[in-house]
């Protein structure tokens, strides 16, 4: 299981490739580093609906498992694919349940908790 966020590129239509099996598309903008990568994923079956809430332009974190396959083509030919088949989409920055600390509760509560020790540091108290 691997799990990445970034920025909805595309979000496509589902499509019926079968009576049995159906898939949808989209793509997410990762940023985290200096050359952003644009990267594929597949919704299929039932999880193709978890797409119908995305859109274009908003942040999410996808769960996903990477799949591989060997195909040989009518001539011989070995091929590899590589398929990343997602299986939960969250949008980020959504309200978190209550009771839960936001980020910025976290990050004030660290640097509360990184001021006390650095005070701590600097007094003449035995204890």
């Amino acid at each position: 299981m691997f799990k990445i966020s970034g920025i909805v590129k595309v979000v496509k239509d589902e499509e019926v490739i079968s009576d049995k099996f159906k898939k949808r598309e989209f793509v997410l903008t990762d940023a985290s580093s200096m050359y952003p990568q644009d990267i594929s994923f597949q919704l299929t079956q039932d999880k193709c609906s978890l797409a119908d809430g995305i859109n274009v332009n908003d942040q999410i974190e996808v769960s996903f498992n990477l799949r591989g396959r060997e195909w040989t083509s009518p001539q011989g030919e070995v091929k590899y694919f590589n398929t990343l088949e997602a299986w939960r989409l969250e949008k980020m920055g959504a309200a978190a349940p209550a009771g839960s600390p936001s980020p910025m509760d976290m990050s004030s509560n660290a640097s509360t908790v990184a001021n006390l020790s650095n005070d701590s540091e600097d007094d003449d108290l035995p204890f």
